[in-house]
């Protein structure tokens, strides 16, 4: 058996209080997105766009329940999961923070970028009538999805059209709580859950 299979599971957790710094602060546009989904860079090819070149970005932030290897020096190999009542609190922080011009590449201080900003973002909710986009598949309830705007020419030539970033990834401070119930069955529950997708 995949020794990933018996790595612990963490739930990510933040604390909705607004004197609290936990939570999303920033987006990164990367190449390699953690949640392995890429963006839809809107042009022609898609029906619901009139226009060519709106330099509109539609992606997934976070994908509810999804199990996301990490490795670091001091806890070694484990997974982390955003739950669906975990990422509407991260959500309605985000925007009460103002933080929805907040974007960097690669997850660099030094690599801030203006002139890229959220205007749209919902969380898949099927009771609400809210579903991912169709070219999207796979997004589980609960999921945040979000569409930014590239007003910033260098990285949209130079980032974007070229193909080097092709995805978001959310930054910021997270508590972690260890998963009580069997990890490496919960593992295996939710491999089996995403590759049926």
């Amino acid at each position: 058996m995949d020794t990933k299979l018996k790595l612990p599971i963490y739930k990510i957790k933040i604390n909705a209080d607004d004197a609290d710094e936990s939570g999303v602060s920033y987006v990164a546009l990367v190449s390699e997105p953690a949640i392995e989904r890429n963006w839809m860079a809107y042009n022609k090819q898609f029906k619901f766009i009139a226009d060519t070149e709106r330099r509109i970005l539609t992606g997934p932030l976070m994908i509810a329940d999804l199990p996301i290897y990490r490795r670091s020096e001091s806890m070694g190999e484990f997974y982390v999961v955003f739950e669906k009542s975990e990422i509407e609190k991260v959500v309605q922080k985000f925007f009460r923070s103002g933080n929805t011009a907040n974007v960097n590449m690669m997850h660099s201080a030094e690599s801030q970028v203006e002139g890229v900003y959220m205007f749209e973002s919902f969380m898949v909710d099927e009771t609400r009538g809210i579903l991912a986009p169709k070219n999207f598949t796979g997004i589980t309830e609960g999921s945040w999805i979000c569409s930014y705007k590239v007003d910033n020419d260098d990285v949209w030539q130079n980032y974007i059209k070229t193909g080097e970033f092709q995805g978001f990834s959310v930054e910021g401070l997270f508590d972690m709580e260890l998963q009580t119930k069997s990890v490496e069955q919960d593992i295996i529950d939710l491999i089996d859950e995403i590759s049926k997708l």
